[in-house]
């Protein structure tokens, strides 16, 4: 799988969690693995200091863990999850 790790491929990820109603911040904290995830509140905070691959990857990862409803995706978004999980 080809990704290309920018900005940009950060907000796609970020678009996809924000179409299942989660809320993305970026703080500072002592997260272990770079984020945690406030289920009850729907709230995805990242640890704002790791570089583009590791926020990337945190998205990534958040992503494979949460139920997504691909009602309320997009295609593209569809597209992106599916390339992400293979």
């Amino acid at each position: 799988m080809e990704i290309k790790l920018t900005k940009q491929f950060q907000k796609k990820l970020e678009s996809i969690l924000i179409s299942q109603e989660y809320k993305v911040r970026y703080e500072k904290g002592n997260f272990k693995s770079g984020y945690c995830i406030i289920n009850k509140n729907k709230i995805v905070i990242i640890n704002k200091y790791f570089t583009v691959e590791g926020k990337i990857n945190s998205l990534i990862e958040i992503i494979s863990k949460i139920d997504i409803d691909e009602k309320k995706c997009s295609l593209d978004q569809i597209k992106l999850i599916e390339k992400i999980e293979n």
